[in-house]
């Protein structure tokens, strides 16, 4: 099991920018898939943003492409979402999970994840 704490969410305006980091309780390395999540009122969950911890290959969702960076410091076990020209759609609840790399050769939205969901970071963006 690799349990995720998230952290770094805050209140900013329109165009702003924000880090939002992951804890894990095991090291990110090796053969896990490590990925973004986010959801607001009257939506489902959604995947944003994946990474691959083996060669650090990414996906994003078409939304966030060219504004948001996932990337990992596997040495400190931490995981990170660089989000820029933030947006008002960009408000919601974001969790990071962890999982076996064959999901990140998968379809977003899809594949396993170890463990449950964390208590997640809100990010709110206004125009």
């Amino acid at each position: 099991q690799v349990g995720t704490v998230e952290s770094g969410g805050d209140s900013v305006q329109a165009g702003g920018s924000l880090k939002l980091s992951c804890t894990t309780s095991r090291s990110i390395g090796g053969s896990y898939c490590m990925a973004w999540f986010r959801q607001s009122p009257g939506h489902e969950r959604e995947e944003v943003a994946r990474i691959l911890a083996t060669d650090g290959t990414t996906s994003y969702v078409d939304s966030v492409k060219g504004r948001f960076t996932i990337f990992q410091d596997t040495a400190k076990k931490i995981l990170y979402l660089q989000m820029d020209s933030l947006k008002s759609e960009d408000t919601a609840m974001y969790y990071c999970r962890a999982g076996p790399g064959a999901t990140c050769r998968g379809r977003m939205n899809r594949g396993t994840w170890f463990g449950d969901w964390g208590q997640g970071t809100q990010v709110t963006v206004s125009s």
